[in-house]
């Protein structure tokens, strides 16, 4: 990724960005020490790592967790870009800070409560960090650059650097404790991805059907999408392979909350309507319309009326 040749310190310093991290850091904080670190429950990544560390060397964790995002500022640095390092680095400086002066006693000593609530406000600290454009833990940044130089993707990277943590979680304290551990990386996990990706996640739903006219006109006047067509190929089946005609592939994108009754409107205009879904990380731009003809006011975002010319089979 070629680096951006300087800090965007407006963007660094924004109200929104400020805010986000200030959020996750507290967050995070809480987590840390309200629930984890007093009965050495430990995140994955180099939070983790830095738990272990404390508990073997007896030096405070918060100094760990500095040593050992270094590098990995570093390469953030060299490979994703000088605005993403600094903004991290503060991420990372301020929780220290904060760590070393303010006190927060545990909250409980109920091992399931700190797992669910230390790995839920842990996962909010980091997912609202990294809305803000940074990252509490260094090890997104070695994932991000080892899945560019192998075949590896980012979740396995993950999967397998923490399944190395847990294991030694499991020899300095406990097995029991490894296992809580993992549900709070869990609950952490799922906690980011959906501050990350937004609650209402977006879904591309694609529509092949031979009453592709009929399925727009419902796309479009009923409601209220905007839709991308395909030109493609439908047919090619093993029993008839040389039987073949032209289609349109109908897309949108919608949100989970409508991919249930969208299908169904469809499925009264064509029965053998083929649909296939799939999940959006982000939608941005093109047009974007309010609609109220629902009783969940959603607001889909749709793309633009560009037509592209793809094979598609049924």
């Amino acid at each position: 990724m070629k680096n951006v040749d300087r800090v965007n310190w407006r963007s660094i310093f924004s109200i929104s960005s400020i805010l986000y991290s200030v959020l996750g850091v507290l967050s995070a904080m809480i987590a840390l020490e309200g629930f984890m670190l007093p009965n050495h429950f430990i995140d994955g990544g180099i939070t983790g790592i830095s738990i272990v560390s404390e508990a073997l060397f007896g030096i405070p964790f918060t100094l760990f967790l500095i040593i050992y995002n270094i590098p990995f500022l570093f390469l953030g640095y060299k490979k994703i870009g000088k605005t993403f390092a600094v903004r991290a680095l503060l991420s990372i400086v301020l929780l220290t800070l904060l760590m070393y002066f303010v006190e927060i006693p545990a909250f409980t000593n109920d091992k399931v409560l700190i797992a669910v609530f230390g790995g839920f406000l842990i996962g909010l600290g980091i997912g609202l960090v990294i809305r803000a454009g940074g990252v509490l833990d260094g090890l997104e940044i070695i994932a991000f650059y080892t899945t560019r130089n192998s075949s590896f993707s980012t979740g396995e990277i993950i999967l397998a650097f923490n399944a190395v943590i847990f294991l030694s979680s499991a020899f300095v304290f406990s097995i029991e404790t490894a296992m809580y551990s993992f549900l709070v990386y869990f609950t952490a996990m799922k906690t980011s991805d959906y501050v990350v990706d937004g609650f209402e996640e977006f879904t591309a739903l694609n529509i092949i059907s031979k009453e592709c006219e009929q399925v727009k006109s419902l796309m479009v006047n009923d409601f209220g999408k905007a839709i991308t067509v395909y030109k493609g190929e439908r047919g090619y089946l093993p029993s008839s392979f040389d039987v073949k005609c032209d289609c349109d592939i109908v897309m949108t994108i919608v949100s989970r909350l409508e991919i249930h009754r969208l299908k169904e409107a469809i499925v009264k205009i064509d029965p053998e309507a083929f649909f296939y879904v799939q999940r959006i990380k982000e939608v941005k731009g093109g047009v974007g319309k309010h609609t109220t003809k629902d009783s969940f006011n959603e607001q889909p975002f749709l793309s633009d009326y560009s037509k592209s010319d793809v094979k598609a089979g049924k």
